[in-house]
């Protein structure tokens, strides 16, 4: 691309350290318990919308969040406008927030702006109030023009102003502090300023305040942000009092990678949304988060048991829409089409079934679906062009009760696979059954064996009725069974020449009314082999209709 040569490396900025070596963080390959999640749904992503929420869409997803455990939910900026303030007076008036569930708020430090929001939260139980100054040095430089001193004092001014608003209020405070850009700021002025805010807060472990740190705009790979975050841990005073915090967003599409490489380098809790919706490419998906600390036995403290009905509710009050890629949540994150991906996740789940469940270890499938509300016999196993015969196979087995030979479940594939091709669609489970059912069971077009009687005179033989397109015939044969007898006649009086090489049968259902299917491959003298199944309440009768399906399918 042409335009390279405006860009540098040098706008984002690594802690220099050069006495104590970076990276302790890298020593430690996983992360050992949940963080402290917090919801910023209803302010950055809403502020994020075309169309922004309405009270009643914002009132339905605050309950959601609730309902999935969110104990720590970011409201709004009050002061910003009377929907964010009315919003919250609703909250509190209609004593909507759970007992064990803290409020938090936004705002500048600015006067007016912090009056207003301690006067939003008037009746509120427990509440976090969020200052925040921006402190980077293009922020400085160009939208400010103030120097480092300056930015220090806005900061200072408003922590004070937080305790002169705090002594007048009833409920329980915390307070949180952001260097907002703070991966384009030095971090020896993000410690500094952070300090100093500290200072005047003056926290204790009893009751701790949160510094925030913000991936405001994604500037450098993970790792360089992880070093930011570890830096500022290992150099904040009173560091058994703060409680800190991340706010990753995704402009270079590493919020998750950000959050958990930060959380190993000492951050202890996270501020992000569902399904990333947030400013420009998003904030950190909270639900990415919390799965992959479940997909690796860490309870995340979060409910996604049902994530489709989250997904629902989210794009109704939202207007967005997830992905279908989406990690865990998108329509086809568990689907698999490919033929040997299909063969292996149902030879998988056959085993685990085999062993009586224990850990999850199943090819191509990082969690169960099942525990995120998914279903295997609609998201898992799809069926197109690309699909193979364990696929299929598996389809029909689980959803249907079709165990069908393996040889069979190949001839099944192509079958429904040439369907696939030709149609250019994907097939749902009712139209694969239902091609399999229509080609290979009781198919009785032209070849039908109405009526057979059988007789141990002598040995076995049989007579049996025969409908063969506008005409009926009576014919007669022995043989080893009744099965080979019927060959017999078929063969002898239709001038077939085909041996029988396979056949297998089971029950379709339990109890009295229980129907048995068999199936039954011929191979006929020039090598090709013919498939059929054939159903019936009489297993003798259903072999019969197998055999006559694989004769009648010998032209297909």
């Amino acid at each position: 691309m042409k335009n390279v040569a405006k860009y540098t490396r040098g706008y984002f900025l690594p802690p220099e350290t050069p006495e104590r070596p970076l990276g302790k963080w890298m020593k430690r390959d996983h992360i050992e318990k949940a963080p402290l999640w917090c919801s910023v749904d209803l302010r950055d992503g809403n502020q994020a919308l075309v169309v922004p929420m309405s009270l009643e869409e914002k009132v339905a997803f605050f309950k959601l969040l609730c309902k999935i455990g969110f104990k720590e939910i970011e409201v709004g900026f009050p002061a910003s406008s009377e929907t964010e303030y009315n919003f919250l007076r609703t909250l509190i008036e209609q004593d909507l927030i759970p007992d064990d569930v803290t409020i938090q708020v936004l705002t500048q430090s600015r006067e007016h702006i912090i009056r207003k929001t301690f006067d939003s939260l008037k009746g509120c139980k427990r509440a976090v109030v969020h200052l925040y100054n921006s402190t980077s040095r293009v922020q400085r430089e160009q939208v400010f023009r103030k120097s480092k001193e300056e930015i220090i004092d806005i900061a200072l001014y408003g922590a004070r102003q937080f305790l002169e608003y705090a002594k007048d209020f009833a409920g329980e405070l915390q307070f949180e502090y952001s260097p907002e850009s703070f991966t384009g700021t030095e971090p020896e002025f993000a410690l500094e300023i952070c300090n100093a805010v500290l200072g005047v807060w003056k926290p204790t472990p009893e009751h701790k305040a949160i510094i925030n740190l913000p991936v405001t705009v994604q500037l450098s790979m993970p790792h360089v942000y992880a070093n930011q975050v570890e830096y500022i841990s290992e150099n904040l005073n009173c560091r058994d009092s703060v409680v800190l915090s991340i706010h990753p967003h995704n402009d270079r599409g590493c919020a998750v990678a950000d959050t958990e490489m930060a959380l190993l380098a000492g951050a202890e809790r996270v501020e992000g949304t569902l399904f990333g919706n947030g400013e420009r490419t998003g904030n950190v998906d909270i639900i990415t988060l919390a799965m992959n600390l479940y997909s690796q036995g860490i309870d995340p403290g979060l409910d996604f048991s049902d994530l489709p009905s989250i997904t629902s509710l989210y794009e109704e009050v939202t207007g967005m829409k997830v992905g279908e890629r989406q990690p865990y949540s998108g329509a086809l994150v568990f689907a698999a089409f490919s033929g040997s991906h299909q063969d292996a996740i149902a030879k998988g789940i056959k085993w685990r079934e085999e062993k009586g469940g224990g850990i999850w270890n199943v090819p191509y499938l990082p969690i169960d679906p099942s525990d995120v509300g998914r279903e295997y016999q609609t998201d898992v196993i799809r069926i197109n062009s690309l699909s193979g015969k364990g696929g299929i196979g598996y389809l029909l087995e689980r959803n249907y009760g079709y165990d069908l030979p393996p040889k069979m479940r190949e001839d099944v594939g192509y079958t429904v696979k040439s369907v696939s091709d030709h149609l250019h669609k994907e097939l749902a489970p009712d139209e694969v059954v239902e091609i399999f059912r229509s080609r290979y069971i009781n198919y009785f077009t032209p070849l039908d064996v109405v009526e057979a009687h059988f007789s141990q005179v002598g040995g076995l033989s049989t007579v049996i009725t025969v409908q063969n397109g506008e005409e009926r015939h009576i014919f007669k044969a022995a043989g080893n069974g009744r099965l080979d007898a019927i060959s017999n006649a078929l063969k002898a009086n239709l001038g077939l020449d085909y041996e029988l090489v396979s056949y297998k049968e089971h029950a379709l259902q339990t109890g009295s009314n229980a129907q048995a299917i068999a199936y039954v491959a011929i191979r006929y003298g020039d090598g090709k082999i013919s498939w059929g199944a054939g159903t019936h309440e009489d297993i003798m009768s259903a072999s019969v209709n197998a055999l006559v399906s694989a004769i009648n399918r010998r032209e297909l």
